[in-house]
């Protein structure tokens, strides 16, 4: 028997040495190079967010202030009847007002001129003050009114004085009144409560974001209603109740399908059921937010799902272990130990239905709106689609108040989010 010890192993070559020093330094110069890479995607998209912002809110934030004329407003008695103070001509008010402070302009085209800067609203501003305040009848009192866009935009720098007459939308001699309003002290810019209170108009100074946002409000209450219960109950039927068969599979499987279904596939469902076949009223919140239930269950269902897989299964066992029925259970430990996840997925839905336009406007709800909606059957419009109506007006107005729309949905999404994640932060518990 051969008792010689083998000879020890051979050290590596200097050379495989080499060959694996130069891979290391090849790899991490690759390492540095993708963390560089993602950084810098970051960061342009951080630039480009924060310039699509900055774009935004620097054609909008104008639209919050409104050029308004001081008139001199004589109530004459002779003009506004007592027994007629709803239907009384008050433009003749306006213009007699106008007449006296401009005495030079006497052709008629420079009157109608004169006349148009200041907006078709001041005969309704009028109006509410005298059915406010009869006793305004015979008396004269200084009135700020809105001005037209026209010289709303002139005003804010949109329109360029130094242009020719025949390149601008405002005639020389308007822009000589302004001026001279201007020294006198009876033309500026005020905040636009109109902006915040009014519905829509076809007139741009006279347009508001109160009547979409309150039919976003109708729609979103029968949104929720409807979606969060439903989208609970079924998540919490197929975590904890159902048998794990076909038909089980099934159903996840066309879930996760429905999740990723375009938004304007269920505006068709809602049209051809809803609408045709059940026969509910067009352009009513009841049908938005009936549609944007159907949109939002699948995504309500998937976080529920992931809130109630994520609590221990030691909870389980050891409310089962001390006598706890399966129901018990559910609806005692686990449910108020998932709620935090769900709430989190139904505000995410939410959100996203509300930024929702294209389903909405395949049942209606694209239709010209003026009247601030009362309830959940009254024609209304949402957000979305007041920033598509806007956006497609020729008007240079429109412009600001659509970017103006525009920030005011962000900043219910920014909300909307926030919450999300401090009630998240508040009510969720780690093991």
């Amino acid at each position: 028997m051969n008792n010689t010890l083998s000879p020890p192993a051979a050290s590596p070559p200097r050379r495989t040495i080499e060959i694996v020093n130069r891979s290391l330094k090849r790899r991490y110069r690759a390492e540095r190079r993708f963390r560089f890479y993602g950084l810098l995607a970051i960061m342009l998209s951080v630039l480009f967010l924060a310039l699509l912002f900055a774009s935004i809110v620097g054609k909008g934030y104008s639209a919050f202030w409104q050029t308004s004329i001081r008139l001199a407003i004589f109530f004459d008695p002779e003009v506004i009847k007592k027994d007629t103070l709803v239907n009384a001509d008050y433009a003749a008010l306006v213009r007699e007002s106008l007449f006296k402070r401009f005495p030079q302009v006497e052709e008629r085209q420079d009157k109608r001129q004169l006349t148009s800067m200041l907006s078709s609203g001041s005969v309704y501003r009028l109006r509410d003050m005298v059915l406010q305040d009869p006793d305004l009848v015979g008396k004269t009192a200084e009135v700020w009114l809105p001005a037209d866009d026209d010289m709303d935009m002139l005003i804010k720098g949109h329109f360029r004085r130094d242009l020719p007459e025949s390149e601008r939308r405002v005639s020389d001699k308007q822009i000589a009144w302004i001026e001279r309003l201007e020294a006198e002290g009876r033309l500026e810019r005020r905040f636009n409560t109109m902006f915040l209170t009014a519905g829509d108009s076809r007139e741009p100074e006279l347009a508001g974001i109160w009547g979409a946002v309150s039919g976003s409000f109708f729609t979103l209450v029968i949104t929720l209603v409807l979606s969060f219960p439903i989208g609970v109950a079924a998540a919490v039927y197929l975590e904890e109740f159902a048998k794990k068969n076909r038909w089980t599979d099934l159903i996840e499987v066309n879930i996760n399908n429905l999740a990723a279904v375009p938004s304007i596939v269920f505006g068709l469902l809602g049209l051809a059921v809803f609408l045709n076949f059940f026969g509910l009223p067009r352009s009513a919140p009841l049908v938005g937010g009936l549609v944007l239930t159907l949109m939002t269950l699948p995504t309500i269902i998937i976080a529920s799902r992931s809130a109630l897989t994520a609590v221990p299964p030691s909870i389980r066992e050891a409310a089962l272990g001390v006598g706890a029925s399966k129901m018990q259970m559910v609806v005692h430990h686990v449910l108020p130990l998932a709620l935090p996840g769900m709430l989190t997925g139904t505000i995410i839905g939410m959100a996203r239905a509300l930024g929702e336009s294209a389903p909405l406007l395949m049942i209606g709800m694209v239709a010209f709106i003026v009247d601030i909606p009362k309830g959940f059957t009254d024609s209304a419009t949402v957000l979305p689609v007041q920033i598509y109506l806007w956006a497609d007006s020729p008007e240079r107005a429109f412009v600001e108040r659509t970017s103006a729309a525009i920030m005011v949905l962000l900043a219910f999404l920014v909300v909307m989010n926030a919450g999300a994640i401090i009630l998240r932060k508040k009510f969720e518990r780690r093991w």
